[in-house]
């Protein structure tokens, strides 16, 4: 695992976290009024969580995590961005809510957090900032507790193949589907959700193809449950998506279906 290259990514959500927390994106005023952030994928994927213990990993600044202990689980979310994490303690204190915060590379988890949950979340755009994922996948395992459910949202390895930069509305592959060792390095990098409000920084992705994601789970000793793809995301990864009622984004009518997402749920024996 190259930390050097992690703490490049550290520092760039260290940036971030802020802008998110006021950004319309995450949109946390109505958050303050009951919203739930999971979609139907997420909520009918773990199922019901009254009383479960539930680890949230890579939580970003809480709204995920938080949105759980609402429904009744007892959370606990994990982030490697300080500021991110104490915007989650602050969110969750001012709004009640029982959670606690975890401080640290996901990597060092298990040295800085001694439990084990019913439940081990994580959703949406999360692995790319990953550099090894059958250690990620070893992480997952250390927590669950026998007989526990993981379970992952995410952007399909698949739809990161494309030049998500052309605007003729054209799927143009440009990047390797197989991991590399090497990490994409982007200069100049904006946030997704406060573009206009943040400096560009560095930033550095890892692929993972979709054996490399079930087969380190399959390693770990987890037992997959199920696994589904989907044609849209949670967020328009290409300027021609369109945004559909349920708020998914898919390509334009006539665009051929192509995999944008997927979901896996996997218990620990």
């Amino acid at each position: 695992m190259n930390r050097q290259q992690m703490e490049i990514n550290q520092r760039l959500w260290d940036e971030w976290a802020p802008h998110h927390v006021t950004s319309d994106f995450y949109d946390v005023a109505s958050f303050r009024t009951g919203r739930n952030t999971l979609n139907s994928i997420e909520l009918n994927g773990v199922g019901d969580v009254q009383g479960k213990s539930l680890l949230h990993l890579q939580c970003h600044f809480g709204l995920d995590t938080l949105s759980w202990a609402r429904l009744g689980a007892h959370v606990t979310g994990a982030d490697f961005s300080l500021p991110a994490v104490e915007a989650a303690r602050s969110l969750a204190r001012e709004l009640q809510l029982p959670a606690m915060f975890v401080y640290s590379n996901l990597y060092d988890l298990p040295s800085n957090l001694h439990d084990e949950f019913d439940v081990v979340f994580t959703s949406s755009g999360v692995l790319g900032w990953l550099p090894d994922i059958q250690g990620w996948a070893n992480v997952i395992a250390h927590f669950l507790r026998s007989g526990g459910v993981f379970f992952i949202y995410e952007v399909h390895p698949f739809a990161l193949l494309f030049d998500e930069g052309r605007a003729d509305a054209e799927l143009r592959l440009h990047y390797p589907y197989f991991h590399q060792e090497k990490p994409l390095e982007v200069s100049n990098e904006l946030s997704y959700a406060a573009p206009e409000a943040v400096a560009p920084a560095d930033a550095r992705y890892w692929v993972h193809s979709m054996s490399d994601i079930i087969g380190s789970l399959l390693k770990a000793g987890l037992v997959l449950e199920s696994f589904s793809e989907y044609p849209f995301l949670s967020w328009a990864q290409f300027a021609w998506m369109e945004k559909q009622a349920d708020g998914s984004w898919v390509l334009p009518p006539g665009s051929p279906e192509v995999p944008f997402s997927f979901s896996l749920r996997a218990v620990k024996p």
